[in-house]
């Protein structure tokens, strides 16, 4: 039975999407982007809308006209990652080769690919909340669990510094399981839940003051990180480590609307041995775009709890 490979690959790109937005828990950054205009590539159009402020009302000539300016603009996401996978023929018989395909590209995403998106996304956005230098928003030295220190405490101290900053809508925590356990202990099983929906999936997560806490690994939780490239010697291993200056993050606190994330697999290539020409095997190709932003007047937002002194 012959193999539709151009159906295939289009399922498995349609597939891998879905997986890398519920898979990635910082894929609810990615709702943000609905209104970015994309057409393939590794560019993305964001839309930027810009309106007047409350004028006076004039009883004989009635309204001041405002103006509504909306633009687009380009920016261009500056993670291209791939890798390129041979299934020899000679294990892989075409009647099981979507079986075993589907098994080594599901693996590969959920073992690399969201892990790195994860800490990407997360390192950069510390990197903006410390290089905003706002007052009161960045916060070293605390380590949970540490004698005289309060995990409710800390994080009900980010939340206030985010209100007090004008950001009433809905705020989202990243947080260590360190940094988790800490709260559930001190709150003695009293901790709440709340719904938080991801990629059209519904979960129940601990939540403070009814603002949802994300369990997030701590090898995604550093405020620099290193990628390899996959070439060079000692980085041929691919995907990333803790970045040598780089500090462990306890958690993040942001509104849901601060981070714009995008996050697109290229056409996935599926080529059958006898039309790849390196050897007698299967070839399928990876490709991921992906990056985010956080736009200038949101980079006051974000609140940042670091375990490692200044």
């Amino acid at each position: 039975m012959a193999i539709n490979t151009l159906a295939t690959a289009t399922n498995f790109q349609k597939a891998l999407d879905q997986v890398a937005v519920r898979g990635a828990v910082t894929g609810w950054m990615e709702s943000n982007a609905g209104q970015v205009k994309y057409a393939g590539g590794a560019e993305v159009k964001i839309p930027k809308m810009n309106v007047q402020g409350l004028a006076d009302y004039d009883r004989d000539n009635g309204y001041t006209r405002g103006a509504v300016k909306l633009e687009y603009e380009t920016r261009t996401m500056t993670q291209d990652r791939g890798r390129e996978f041979i299934l020899d023929a000679m294990d892989v018989e075409e009647t099981n080769f979507v079986a075993t395909a589907s098994a080594v590209m599901g693996e590969f995403q959920r073992d690399y690919v969201i892990p790195e998106i994860d800490a990407y996304r997360l390192s950069a956005i510390a990197t903006e909340a410390i290089g905003a230098e706002v007052a009161g928003m960045v916060q070293y030295g605390y380590v949970p669990g540490a004698t005289g220190t309060s995990a409710l405490r800390k994080v009900k101290e980010g939340i206030a510094a985010i209100r007090s900053l004008g950001y009433s809508g809905p705020l989202v925590v990243h947080a260590t399981d360190t940094f988790i356990l800490e709260l559930e202990l001190e709150l003695a099983g009293k901790i709440t839940t709340v719904d938080f929906k991801k990629g059209g999936i519904i979960t129940k997560v601990p939540a403070v003051d009814q603002v949802p806490i994300i369990p997030t690994p701590e090898n995604r939780m550093y405020t620099a990180i290193t990628i390899y490239d996959g070439q060079t010697e000692g980085q041929k291993d691919g995907g990333y480590v803790k970045g040598s200056t780089a500090k462990e993050i306890n958690f993040e606190i942001m509104p849901r609307t601060t981070p714009l994330a995008i996050s697109k697999q290229d056409k996935v290539r599926i080529f059958d041995p006898d039309t790849y020409q390196g050897a007698n095997a299967w070839s399928l190709d990876y490709r991921r775009y992906h990056d985010i932003w956080v736009l200038d007047n949101k980079k006051d937002s974000i609140f940042l709890s670091i375990k490692d002194a200044e």
